[in-house]
């Protein structure tokens, strides 16, 4: 019963941390779930970041995982984008003092209300894979742009970049939405982890609580990238959606706040 009790502070935080493992696996977007959860269960700003990189990137590496165990692509082709998404994700950080962020988050209220348009209105976008189309080396260079580009917004700002990477991938590529998906996972874990061993180089994690939520996070990714791999783009596609509008609403509040 004593265990109980002391358990419970860290329920509602463990629920939706769960919940946030659920989304993201899906969809992305799972930060804006967690990091206000965090604030809200008490931990300190200073090791806000660094926590919530431990928790979902262990999370994120369980999606990543069964995504890709199920969407076979070729190692060759893997192995270049992530190094790409590693170098963006790198250049983005160190460009934080040259491209405010305000700018970026005000280029995104230009972006995002077009893609959520976009999604509401194409039905079948994402239900089929047209990257046949394509040649392997084209496919490589509309790839390692995507990598690049959405690893670099990861650097520098960073909320939905699982979202725009499944979107870029279904969209340029040709991919359906469990591929792309499945790729966004593999670029969002390599990101996660290289940022993560800064905040832990630095101090900035909360381990106990970072491995504790982290195997809520884990469960919530895994049944989240079982409902994806069962439904596919019936569910992926909505679920992007809400997540797109979702970003639009808190970066418009961040900006006005």
């Amino acid at each position: 019963m004593e265990l109980f009790h002391s358990a419970q502070p860290y329920l509602p935080l463990t629920l939706l941390v769960f919940l946030a493992g659920f989304v993201d696996a899906i969809a992305g977007g799972g930060g804006l779930i967690t990091l206000p959860a965090y604030l809200a269960h008490g931990l300190s700003p200073a090791l806000l970041l660094g926590t919530n990189k431990l928790s979902s990137s262990m999370g994120t590496a369980v999606a990543a995982a069964r995504f890709l165990k199920e969407t076979r692509l070729r190692p060759e082709f893997l192995f270049i984008i992530i190094a790409l998404a590693a170098g963006g994700s790198f250049l983005g950080a160190r460009a934080i003092a040259l491209v405010p962020p305000e700018t970026i988050r005000y280029l995104l209220l230009v972006l995002l209300p077009p893609v959520a348009a976009f999604l509401a209105a194409k039905k079948s976008f994402g239900f089929g894979d047209t990257s046949a189309r394509f040649t392997d080396d084209a496919l490589l260079a509309r790839g390692g742009g995507i990598s690049f580009f959405v690893s670099f917004y990861d650097g520098l700002l960073g909320p939905g970049t699982g979202t725009f990477l499944a979107l870029a991938f279904t969209r340029l590529c040709g991919y359906d939405l469990l591929r792309a998906t499945a790729l966004a996972k593999l670029l969002n874990l390599v990101s996660n982890l290289a940022a993560l061993g800064a905040f832990l180089y630095l101090g900035r994690v909360d381990v106990r609580l970072g491995l504790a939520m982290g195997v809520a996070g884990m469960a919530g990714n895994y049944a989240g990238s079982h409902m994806a791999l069962k439904r596919g783009a019936w569910v992926i596609r909505p679920m992007l959606f809400m997540v797109s509008t979702a970003l639009l609403a808190k970066i418009a509040w961040d900006l006005v706040r």
